[in-house]
């Protein structure tokens, strides 16, 4: 099955990796016998099921989840079972992959009003009089 993070982008099974390691954190005895801990791999630069202009960004939100090869590496633990942490893991790389999804919009240069520009130079003479005030007899 695979993991659908947008209506237009889905990731297929085959491109990602788990393994399952042992856990810090809640699980009492268990946390020393079980596996539970997901690690989920997913090559962004490779993949055939994003497009060129998402996985740019999807790199660039990754932030230290990202290796120098291009694989995304998320680690779940946040959950005393192995299931549990795997879903978790794979809904957090879905939400990264939408978000990733989204085009920034562009910036669109404004410039400053009349208004707010005779504020700010109202303002800088009030502050230039306060210092001028300042100055003690005898100083020029």
């Amino acid at each position: 099955m695979a993991l659908v993070c947008t209506p237009q982008i889905a990731i297929a099974d085959d491109e990602l990796e788990e393994s399952f390691v042992r856990a810090s954190g809640p699980g009492g005895q268990n946390v020393n016998k079980v596996s539970t801990a997901v690690q989920l791999r997913f090559d962004a630069r490779r993949s055939a099921s994003l497009p060129d202009a998402v996985a740019v960004r999807l790199m660039r939100l990754a932030g230290h989840r990202l290796t120098q090869d291009g694989v995304i590496v998320i680690n779940a633990q946040r959950f005393r079972s192995q299931e549990r942490n795997r879903e978790d893991a794979r809904e957090r790389l879905a939400a990264l992959v939408a978000e990733a999804a989204v085009p920034p919009t562009p910036r669109r240069a404004t410039r400053p009003t009349l208004a707010s520009k005779k504020r700010r130079l109202d303002a800088k003479n009030r502050r230039g009089a306060v210092k001028r005030m300042r100055g003690g007899p005898g100083e020029d």
